[in-house]
């Protein structure tokens, strides 16, 4: 099968396509004929040589796939081979065969693409499992999204919209901060052109009640000055560094809960609880329309660079997608 490869860490350059055995499959696992893969940071990180594959886990990357069931084990009994699906992966989605647990594998939602469906799994697993789960979310609170354009941002910002919470959230062009308008956030700041920071500060005087950010760096002291008593930071990724000089007075005297969390080292069994909640509560919105999977750009596989590329710039708004 063509997969995609690299003898060692560095920039997109690295990557290329090879031929590997097809692998092989437990009694409780499919093989999945994979038409699409999203492109996620993590998949920059680890071809970056910093963020290893866990033990067990598939050292190719992509972490989320959609496809057709190629394979069941003998123990498989939620799905059949044709079967139309996407799965959250251990690693080896950048491939034309990739293996998945049977319980984080799911039928795709009614009036989804495969090509949309493969933007699903990584960001909305993500984005449930910190805002909703170890956040609390509740109805009408005041959530502010670092990186509103990108893959995490968008499932955040649609996510947010079935809470009726009050949405800030950060961008870094003009188009980006139209294109968030047109998905109904009204509180958004373009932080090439304006400070986030004080913007909020001057029309929220209470405070935010949930902020979830992957960039890191300088932000961590902001978000933490922004936040009301109680109030929670959520991290998921640290884009500008996670080494900073905190004052954590701030989080005694408010009250506050810095948390965060990676999702691919985390059991199947955790994972299959997220999906469960999302089977409930948001494909529903797939398949009626109020939620979309909005896709920036798809490259074939033999581009692979091109896509990595592309999400490194920074220019994209919504997800990267790799055809297989």
């Amino acid at each position: 099968m063509k997969a995609v490869h690299f003898d060692h860490p560095g920039p997109p350059d690295v990557l290329k396509v090879i031929d590997l055995k097809v692998p092989e499959i437990n009694k409780k696992q499919l093989l999945i004929n994979v038409k699409y893969a999203g492109i996620n940071r993590p998949d920059i990180v680890q071809r970056q040589g910093n963020y290893p594959a866990p033990p067990g886990h598939s050292t190719i990357l992509g972490l989320e796939v959609s496809g057709i069931v190629k394979k069941i084990g003998s123990e498989v009994k939620k799905f059949k081979v044709g079967d139309r699906v996407a799965a959250l992966v251990n690693g080896g989605g950048y491939a034309e065969c990739c293996v998945a647990e049977e319980e984080i594998t799911f039928k795709i939602p009614k009036n989804i693409s495969l090509q949309h469906a493969a933007t699903i799994p990584e960001c909305y697993f993500t984005v449930w499992s910190n805002l909703v789960m170890r956040g609390k979310l509740t109805e009408n609170q005041k959530v502010l999204v670092h990186g509103g354009t990108s893959g995490i941002g968008i499932s955040a910002l649609q996510i947010l919209r079935l809470f009726k919470s009050d949405v800030f959230t950060t961008v870094g062009t003009d188009s980006k901060k139209k294109f968030c308008k047109e998905l109904g956030v009204q509180n958004i700041f373009n932080y090439n052109k304006e400070d986030f920071f004080e913007e909020i500060k001057i029309r929220e005087k209470d405070g935010i009640d949930i902020i979830l950010d992957f960039v890191g760096g300088d932000y961590i002291s902001k978000n933490l000055n922004l936040l009301k008593n109680d109030g929670k930071l959520i991290n998921i990724g640290f884009q500008n560094g996670s080494k900073v000089n905190l004052n954590l007075m701030k989080v005694m005297l408010k009250r506050l809960t810095i948390t965060g969390s990676t999702l691919r080292v985390r059991n199947t069994s955790f994972k299959a609880q997220i999906l469960e909640q999302l089977k409930k509560f948001v494909f529903p919105y797939f398949e009626n329309g109020k939620i979309k999977c909005y896709i920036d750009s798809v490259f074939k596989i033999d581009d692979v660079i091109m896509s990595h590329k592309r999400l490194e710039d920074g220019n994209h708004i919504g997800k990267i997608v790799l055809k297989i």
